[in-house]
């Protein structure tokens, strides 16, 4: 079986050794105890690190078959580097069987692949095809707090989600992060890689609704197989810190591409087009006007 590891990073050596080296563990126990084994290629996007990431990196993996260091200039950010990793893994080899996907800042736990195939053996058995698997991840220093995973859609109109947690069975999502992400060939050759507008984030929500609009399950993992903080500001946190800022902060933090309002908004209008305007004009509204817009929405009587 083949797996091609894609990751990208930006000057976090330490959690990138971590993620790499507890990939090698996890890679260790599943291949000691099944006969056929998993033999896997990295391809890293070294996204202009200056703290020696990629020499960390290959002491961890130093055979130059098992890991590929891709170097970029920094401004990929997270889904371009990780496009430019999955095209590069596509042109080294067009049988992959499997595309896993991960956050460089996510320690993977020793139950990683029996828990993916096993999520994958679900989907097979309910819906007659392989289709995304997505590692459910807990907090590093708790391991009951639930910090990435899947979602459904409570309210889809008004964009209201539930988180959905482990229950010790594999469960269907309606979208998916991809902290932990295993792709299999497939979902590529039928929808693609990460679509190319996304600069930073939501490029793996999208793609897991795309999936399931071409037909493919979106599976979550029966348990956790991986730690992983949420390192995410809470909604009354972003709101104090967004309206203390001055018009030309607020112009200058949004077209940041970790604090994009063009990914979100190219999220919703391609998978909830009918909702486009409404998020246009919350998001227009919160950087002219963030006081009113934090009084509509609530978020500051929120914690």
């Amino acid at each position: 079986m083949k797996i091609a590891i894609l990751l990208t990073c930006h000057n976090r050596c330490e959690k990138t050794v971590l993620c790499l080296q507890s990939l090698k563990i996890a890679l260790k126990n599943y291949n000691n105890k099944n006969d056929e084994i998993i033999e896997i290629e990295i391809f890293l996007t070294d996204d202009g690190c200056t703290d020696g990431t990629a020499e960390a990196a290959r002491a961890v993996y130093p055979s130059l078959r098992e890991l590929h260091i891709l170097q970029g200039d920094g401004s990929l950010f997270w889904a371009g580097g990780m496009r430019f990793c999955w095209r590069e893994a596509k042109k080294r080899h067009k049988e992959w069987d499997y595309y896993l996907l991960l956050n460089d800042d996510t320690e993977l736990l020793e139950n990683l692949f029996d828990a993916l195939f096993e999520a994958q053996e679900y989907a097979i058995k309910q819906f007659g095809k392989e289709g995304i698997v997505s590692g459910i991840t807990c907090a590093k220093n708790d391991p009951t707090c639930l910090t990435y995973g899947g979602f459904v859609f409570v309210k889809r109109f008004l964009g209201i989600t539930k988180r959905v947690s482990p229950n010790g069975k594999p469960q269907c999502c309606d979208f998916t992060n991809a902290n932990i992400f295993l792709v299999p060939k497939a979902v590529v050759d039928r929808i693609g890689i990460f679509y190319e507008g996304y600069a930073h984030g939501h490029a793996d929500g999208d793609y897991s609704i795309m999936a399931r609009k071409a037909g493919f399950p979106v599976v979550l993992t029966a348990t956790f197989c991986g730690k992983c903080d949420n390192d995410h500001t809470d909604p009354v946190t972003e709101a104090k810190k967004v309206m203390k800022m001055s018009l030309k902060e607020r112009k200058k933090y949004f077209s940041n591409p970790v604090h994009s309002n063009h990914d979100y908004i190219l999220a919703v209008r391609r998978t909830s087009p009918f909702r486009v305007f409404f998020v246009w004009f919350g998001r227009t509204l919160n950087l002219y006007c963030p006081k009113l817009y934090y009084r509509i929405s609530g978020i500051r009587r929120k914690k």
